[in-house]
């Protein structure tokens, strides 16, 4: 393919084969494909994959209508079964869960734990006024899988297959609930995307992706980058965002380069690898260069669990328009609502990282992360931890650690300061990696 004609019908229609046949491969061999209109995969299973980044060009132009939408669309449906409520406050670490009913419940479901993040909730985090967003609203928070179901006991109960990572109390209708419909198995691999267009149209958008992996469980991408295609003006590869895991569980990012974004502006643009709502996300030795902010979790209460690991962020910037006469550093970090038990390991950040309170930015962002580690962090940018309850930072080279709380941030709960040893001691830091000792240690257990 020379990426004269539009390959979008040709390549649908192979999605579309492979997934009523139960998955495969859409294979699509080296050369230029463009695909003015937008890919959609909604089956498990199904496998996008070219010859490699260096010989697989996708060529993505559409521009119009592209706010909140994804060129290339991994997604499937989010169907909530009724609450069950927890019989008994929790703290974090449970795998065992009591509840008030377990009827209907066996091993191998896909589960939500949640909460009603009430008005008690939210004066408990020192947060009135700033989640409004979220008042009297459920939210799920802990994405898992049943192992056992014990109706014998009293109350009933059920054992998850990872712990709980924060309180739940019955006083916010905590509560489990059946979730159906999210597709599986499903990866992008070994390709070239480029979603770059005319500058003024791609200011015309907010917050559209080149991938998104949406109500998703046990899919992956790996060996993406981005590319300065033909629809552009040959320096910037993508219109906005690179890539983005939405409402989704156990999804690995590797072995991906994303940069170069055009809109870097406010409103949700330029975030090159995203996460929102999801647990147990890994994205591992990966590279961000050139966007607004370049790893990032973002958006509403529900990330946790997820892993940064050995990941290279540079050049983000946080721009005022779309003439870039307004350019301050954008930093990686944790944008929204309290993304709780989460790890930056390994990881070098020549802009920034950051896990702090962000008050009123983001409709109300206020508290972004609690008990979130950065281990053994690098570069010649900045790492700042100003979470709810404790942040670590264990391990550093290079970086200008802040973790001073200030005397508002302190009225709104953010102290204590979090805490900080091994400065300037990355290199003789044991283990090196946090995430891969604690695996072996797991792999390995009988």
């Amino acid at each position: 393919s020379t990426g004269s004609t539009d390959s979008t019908a040709a390549v649908q229609a192979a999605i579309d084969l492979t997934s009523v046949d139960g998955g495969g491969t859409v294979y699509l061999p080296a050369g230029i494909y463009r695909i003015d209109g937008l890919l959609s995969i909604q089956a498990s299973n199904v496998i996008i994959a070219g010859d490699g980044p260096e010989a697989t060009f996708l060529s993505l132009t559409r521009s119009s209508t592209m706010s909140d939408t994804a060129n290339i669309h991994f997604v499937g449906t989010q169907d909530l079964g009724p609450s069950i409520q927890i019989a008994s406050d929790l703290a974090a670490g449970q795998t065992v869960i009591p509840l008030t009913d377990v009827d209907g419940l066996n091993p191998g479901d896909s589960v939500g734990i949640g909460t009603v993040i009430s008005a008690a909730f939210i004066t408990e985090h020192g947060m009135d006024g700033f989640w409004t967003f979220a008042d009297g609203q459920r939210r799920t928070l802990f994405r898992r899988t049943l192992v056992a179901v014990d109706t014998d006991s009293s109350p009933p109960t059920v054992t998850i297959d990872v712990p709980t990572r924060y309180p739940l109390k019955a006083r916010d209708l905590s509560d489990l609930r059946l979730e159906t419909g999210a597709i599986s198995g499903c990866g992008i691999a070994n390709l070239s995307v480029s979603t770059a267009v005319d500058w003024d149209a791609a200011w015309d958008a907010d917050r559209s992706h080149a991938i998104e992996f949406e109500a998703v469980e046990d899919c992956w991408m790996s060996g993406v980058h981005s590319w300065a295609g033909p629809a552009g003006d040959g320096i910037h590869h993508l219109q906005s965002g690179g890539v983005i895991v939405n409402a989704s569980r156990r999804v690995t990012i590797a072995d991906s380069r994303l940069e170069n974004a055009q809109n870097r502006g406010g409103g949700g643009n330029g975030y090159l690898f995203e996460v929102r709502q999801s647990n147990e996300v890994l994205i591992r030795d990966s590279v961000a260069m050139n966007g607004r902010h370049n790893f990032v979790q973002n958006w509403d209460f529900g990330t946790s669990g997820c892993v940064f690991l050995r990941t290279h962020s540079q050049g983000g910037e946080a721009w005022g328009d779309h003439t870039g006469s307004f350019r301050p550093p954008g930093m990686s970090e944790f944008h929204h609502a309290l993304a709780m038990g989460n790890l930056v390991d390994s990881s070098t950040a020549e802009d920034g990282w950051a896990a702090v309170n962000r008050l009123m930015w983001s409709s109300g962002a206020g508290h972004t992360a609690t008990e979130t580690v950065f281990w053994n962090t690098r570069g010649g940018g900045s790492l700042t931890s100003l979470q709810f309850g404790r942040g670590y930072i264990i391990g550093t080279h290079g970086v200008d650690v802040r973790t001073e709380v200030t005397e508002v941030l302190d009225s709104v709960g953010t102290a204590p300061e979090d805490w900080v040893e091994g400065l300037g001691q990355a290199t003789t830091l044991v283990p090196q990696s946090l995430y891969e000792d604690q695996l072996s240690r797991r792999t390995l257990s009988p």
